[in-house]
């Protein structure tokens, strides 16, 4: 019993998803659910033998392209900003609205503005997958950065520590489990942000290939680019867990440490 018990535990998310894998394959051929309107997983298991592998592998770069590229140049902007609103309650007034107006313009309403302002090509997706993961970047950097505890701080300017040293040596450490939290959200909605800007403008890209397929009414061919940018997301979330977790575990909870 407790061997089962074990096993059920560990192996709870995979039995979990072959389940609902099942009564899905089973809802739709009891129903007779047509495939150009929601197509069982066995249609799409054969729709995804009509790509070549270049094709899918062709589309698949070009989103990935675009994600880590607009992720990059997030973390490279936000840093830089979180740690001047951290030391200037001045820009922390000025700064922080703006931000947050930015972040709550619908960016598939701003989408085709950057489009007409950047033209076509790869550098209006990299701005919308900067965008829509820049404001959570900054939030959590700044909260991290501010969750230093004052009496070490204090401790650290009586010594006459410069505020490099401050900065990379004190308020980093406490900020890591903040970053890491941002970091693993920021990078599923790097993956949103990449689509919606195929949505707009692309020739190439998963997005683009829901957007076609559906447009042709073939389900079972963007259902199979779905689940690509499905497992996209996933293995990405858990390439950022593996970073934390191999380099800085020193900053987890024992238990996840286990």
């Amino acid at each position: 019993m407790s061997v089962l018990l074990t096993f059920t535990d560990r192996y709870a998310p995979l039995i979990t998803a072959i389940g609902l894998v099942i009564v899905w394959e089973f809802a739709c051929r009891v129903l007779s659910v047509p495939a150009y309107v929601f197509p069982s997983p066995s249609e799409i298991v054969q729709a995804a033998s009509v790509f070549t592998g270049a094709q899918l592998f062709n589309h698949f770069r070009s989103t990935v392209e675009v994600v880590i590229v607009g992720f990059l140049a997030s973390i490279a902007i936000s840093f830089p900003v979180a740690v001047i609103i951290t030391h200037s309650p001045l820009l922390s007034r000025t700064v922080v609205p703006i931000l947050v107006v930015i972040h709550s313009t619908p960016i598939v309403a701003v989408a085709p503005i950057i489009v007409v302002a950047l033209g076509a090509g790869v550098l209006p997706r990299v701005v919308i997958t900067c965008l829509i993961t820049f404001f959570p970047l900054v939030i959590s950097l700044v909260t991290g950065l501010r969750s230093t505890p004052s009496e070490i701080l204090e401790l650290s300017r009586s010594l006459r520590a410069s505020r490099n040293r401050e900065l990379w040596f004190i308020r980093m450490p406490f900020a890591v489990p903040y970053i890491f939290s941002a970091l693993k959200v920021c990078i599923t909605l790097a993956v949103i942000g990449a689509v919606v800007g195929e949505f707009v403008t692309a020739e190439s890209g998963l997005g683009y290939l829901i957007l076609f397929s559906t447009s042709m009414m073939k389900m079972p061919q963007s259902f199979v680019a779905l689940v690509i940018l499905v497992v996209l997301s996933l293995a990405l979330y858990q390439l950022i867990e593996l970073v934390e977790k191999r380099w800085f575990a020193w900053s987890l909870p024992k238990r996840e440490t286990a």
